[in-house]
């Protein structure tokens, strides 16, 4: 018999709660559009709203997704594959392992869940500062064969459709040193990214973990986000947008701590 949470979130949200997580959305979808780490936000923010760990996640995954299906397509004729190892069996991997980490994730019980989520958030920050900061953009052509980047591919997809923090930064080293040009792998990573997830996606549809109110307030927000993001590109300083994103997953990770004490 499965053991489930009390209902995460309250059944009539107050006005200023919809108006933070509206607002986390915009911050979300900017930070997504210029940098990266939106999903630190908007889990932050529903798990503070409320949600239990596991749905804030599911959650999260649903409302960001149709920004991940733009970005894609907008990335698709600029995306391609490495030698022996084309795009469409790239997207095939990552459709797969995308439906391997959300079944992995609905049969993770929620409390055993929200243990598991503070190492996730730690894991994902010390990534995005690992790509940020530490990764060489320039390494290329390593030696990695195509069954190995087949296979650490399927490995990030699992991740990303069990969780999905820092998954940009992890694919970006794989494709690179598999011998992808950095531009090409920048774009492809994108694809790869709407492919795990929308496997996660189809999944979570069905699930009773879906606060679809939040969702839809959290999704609007996203999108104004990206494109205000997208707008805003050339003037941001991305260094420093990146270290905040690291701040606040270390603020986000030190709060999960706590809160599960």
């Amino acid at each position: 018999m499965r053991v489930r949470f009390p209902p995460p979130a309250p059944t009539e949200t107050d006005l200023p709660t919809f108006l933070i997580i509206f607002l986390a959305g915009v911050f979300a979808g900017a930070q997504n559009a210029l940098a990266g780490g939106g999903s630190f936000v908007t889990l932050g923010t529903l798990v503070f709203a409320g949600l239990n760990p596991r749905a804030a996640n599911i959650t999260s995954t649903i409302a960001l997704f149709p920004g991940l299906v733009t970005t894609a397509l907008v990335s698709y004729k600029k995306a391609g594959g490495l030698a022996g190892l084309s795009l469409k069996a790239l997207v095939i991997v990552s459709l797969i392992g995308g439906l391997v980490g959300g079944l992995l994730l609905i049969a993770t019980p929620p409390t055993f869940f929200a243990r598991l989520v503070p190492w996730l958030v730690l894991f994902a920050t010390a990534v995005f500062f690992w790509g940020s900061f530490l990764r060489k953009p320039t390494e290329a052509g390593e030696g990695v064969g195509t069954l190995a980047a087949a296979i650490a591919q399927f490995a990030i997809a699992i991740y990303g459709g069990y969780f999905g923090g820092g998954i940009g930064f992890l694919m970006l080293a794989v494709l690179t040193i598999a011998g992808m040009p950095v531009h090409r792998a920048a774009v492809t990573k994108n694809v790869l990214a709407m492919a795990m997830n929308a496997s996660a996606f189809v999944i979570f549809l069905v699930t009773t973990d879906v606060y679809w109110q939040q969702a839809v307030v959290l999704g609007a927000g996203s999108i104004i986000g990206g494109y205000a993001g997208v707008t805003l590109l050339p003037k941001v300083n991305e260094r420093r947008l990146r270290i905040a994103i690291i701040v606040l997953g270390i603020l986000l990770t030190i709060g999960l701590f706590m809160r599960g004490r």
